[in-house]
């Protein structure tokens, strides 16, 4: 494949075709998580009739609006603008810009056959991680030879790629932490694109030259996603052609992957072949390529084109084609072939779909068909997070605050409940099968125990003379018996605390040596979970639960005094695990994010701290740490979420909320925010 594309981040990060005795021993956390998996679509059965398909389908439907977060009640204005155009031979370029939301833009080009007879069929090219999105020469070379053929074309930069990445070059990458600030507002990444997918398709119909009844839409990779989302919720949409992308969501637990392609909470309510079968009934063809990455290959691919073809013999025969090309992970020429025939059938209504042979295609340089070439695009142009930013600040200024102590009260409760449905629930206490050894000197204590069942965590404690004071340490950078060691605990135990260093699941021996994508160290570890609806914020927030269950096992009860102390990304870990746990006292967060709200990409934290809607049902970290009162809450020190250090005015700018509440209580100087 092309140098050009971007797959080297996530499409060939390969870990599933390891033994299973191999899997076990060195990434135990990936194997839960494929559990789990496997236990939620256990009684996964295909619809047998018609009406139970007619039913399921709408279910589905509303989970994945429920998944993606709502989509405007009403469409905005498109407001197009041509910004230029050439000719070439036997069509023209235009290139296009129309508004998908309020003040979003999306940029296009327009390929128009030359002396169309009447209205033209219409295609929607959408481009998956060529690293020049619209401009790159692959999709274009799709984009001329449908246009060639007489088909009136599309083609789009998705959100944060192409001439819409949070800098102006082409190039650049929109998945890790860039798409992770969508996450806390509720609208992931995949969900965005199915939305402006449709206002494309919104924008062909109101084209003089297109049939609004004959469109279709296809894409390759992240782009094949695009198009079966795209395609399996606009039934405007008549020719469905995902290209090497195709698979199944448990496949996905074997790799690494976009966030443009995560659907928070999938598995809990689906696996993909009825998300094709959505699809099914209009003109579907999966291409396949032999030489893919496992979570694309024809192996996974067979399984949900089967669930599919199922669903398209409950209306008619021969509806739909999976077509299986010798190749590695591409768009290339036979895969355009057997695209135009496919198109041409559904959407000319001639031929019998067979392939047909590929135009003369000669590419552009791409900086030609920039609608902002070189530097020239507007400095306010709203990117991932801006966008992100701004619903964020919206939705925390929509929420009310609490007058009085039986408001907050109630407002606690509900808060409360709302932030454990968003961290996916608690799963059911099982036995914690607790092996202690004391050290030597009898001064210590190394813990293992079962967090969940086939889940085993350690700790490591200190076994004071005069127990009262504990303090449970999590730091997701150094692990358990680094923070033991660490001057931080030493500075706790100057205090009189005894210490309790945790290692948490997916961290310090329990990391997945690959876990690392971009700027996200723990990016796999992070997505896999999302699939399973449950965010590692909130696995996190169980484990410190079960370390104070284990030493309340092991002691007979636990201390008056506990303070949960969390340094860096861990400090919102401890203050999430002190809103949800009354037996935790007081608790510390050190250096950590201060916010899920940025303009920018987020630096130095982790993309398991980002959980799916919780700015909406909840509120931000100020919000959750408010959670906590009237116990004690100290901030020491604090970073954006592009990673800078806050100084002690914006520090405590970002818990203003958190101090108004505890006001209110009469325990103002419980909360302290402290300069590092």
């Amino acid at each position: 494949m092309s140098g050009r594309v971007i797959v080297s981040l996530f499409v060939l990060v390969l870990v599933g075709q390891r033994s299973a005795s191999s899997q076990q021993a060195h990434l135990p956390f990936q194997e839960f998580v494929k559990q789990q998996a496997l236990q939620l679509r256990a009684n996964d059965q295909p619809a047998a009739t018609a009406d139970e398909w007619a039913r399921r389908r709408q279910s589905l439907r509303e989970h994945l609006i429920k998944a993606w977060g709502p989509f405007p009640e009403v469409d905005c204005d498109l407001e197009p603008r041509q910004l230029g155009g050439f000719q070439r031979d036997g069509y023209r370029v235009e290139k296009i810009l129309f508004q998908t939301r309020p003040g979003v833009w999306m940029t296009a080009n327009a390929y128009i056959p030359d002396q169309p007879k009447g209205r033209l069929p219409a295609i929607l090219h959408v481009h998956g991680h060529w690293s020049g999105a619209k401009q790159d020469p692959v999709v274009q070379s799709r984009c001329i030879g449908s246009a060639k053929l007489g088909f009136f074309v599309l083609s789009v930069d998705a959100f944060g790629a192409g001439e819409r990445g949070v800098g102006k070059p082409l190039g650049e990458y929109h998945g890790e932490l860039t798409a992770a600030t969508l996450l806390p507002v509720g609208l992931p990444l995949s969900g965005l694109q199915v939305y402006e997918n449709q206002r494309a398709v919104d924008y062909l119909r109101s084209r003089p030259e297109v049939d609004p009844d004959r469109i279709g839409v296809t894409g390759a990779s992240g782009g094949g996603n695009q198009t079966m989302y795209a395609g399996a919720f606009d039934e405007r949409l008549q020719c469905v052609v995902p290209t090497c992308s195709v698979g199944t969501y448990q496949a996905y637990l074997s790799a690494a992957c976009c966030m443009c392609e995560v659907v928070p909470g999938a598995l809990r309510f689906t696996e993909e072949g009825d998300i094709l079968g959505l699809a099914a009934q209009r003109g579907l063809m999966v291409t396949s390529a032999t030489q893919d990455a496992f979570q694309f290959s024809v192996g996974e691919a067979r399984k949900s084109f089967a669930r599919a073809e199922a669903i398209s013999h409950l209306f008619s025969e021969g509806g739909i084609k999976h077509t299986i090309i010798e190749s590695p992970h591409a768009y290339n020429q036979p895969m355009r072939e057997a695209m135009y025939g496919w198109m041409t059938r559904h959407l000319k209504r001639e031929g019998d779909g067979t392939p047909i042979p590929d135009p003369l295609i000669q590419p552009e340089i791409p900086e030609t068909l920039r609608c902002f070439p070189g530097e020239s695009r507007p400095d306010d142009f709203v990117t991932i997070p801006r966008f992100a930013a701004s619903e964020a600040r919206r939705l925390i200024g929509q929420r009310s605050a609490p007058v009085d102590r039986a408001s907050w009260e109630a407002s606690r409760t509900v808060q409360r409940q709302k932030l454990v449905e968003v961290l996916g629930g608690w799963p059911k206490s099982a036995p914690m099968q607790l092996k202690v050894e004391t050290s030597p000197e009898g001064t210590s204590q190394s813990i293992e125990f079962d967090s969940e069942p086939a889940l085993r965590l350690a700790a490591r404690r200190d076994l004071p003379e005069k127990p009262g004071r504990l303090a449970i340490l999590v730091d997701l950078e150094q692990g358990a018996e680094a923070a033991w060691s660490s001057e931080l605990a030493r500075q706790l135990r100057d205090e009189g605390w005894a210490v309790a260093a945790l290692e948490l699941r997916a961290t310090g021996r329990y990391a997945d040596p690959r876990d690392k994508i971009g700027n996200a160290p723990d990016h796999n570890t992070a997505e896999w979970s999302l699939w399973i609806g449950r965010p590692l914020l909130g696995q996190w927030v169980w484990d410190v639960r079960r370390i104070l269950d284990a030493i309340a096992e092991q002691d007979g009860s636990l201390p008056h005094d506990i303070l949960a102390i969390g340094r860096g990304s861990a400090g919102v870990v401890a203050l999430t695990a002190a809103a949800l746990d009354e037996r935790i006292t007081r608790v510390q967060s050190v250096d950590s994010l201060a916010s899920y709200v940025t303009d920018e990409p987020y630096r130095g934290t982790r993309l398991g701290l980002m959980v799916p809607g919780v700015i909406k049902e909840v509120g931000d970290i100020a919000d959750i740490a408010s959670l906590i009162a009237p116990r004690p809450v100290t901030i020491r020190g604090g970073t954006s979420g592009a990673g800078i250090k806050l100084d002690l005015a914006a520090l405590s700018h970002e818990f203003t909320r958190t101090a108004r509440v505890f006001q209110l209580l009469d325990v103002a100087s419980l909360l302290r925010v402290q300069d590092r």
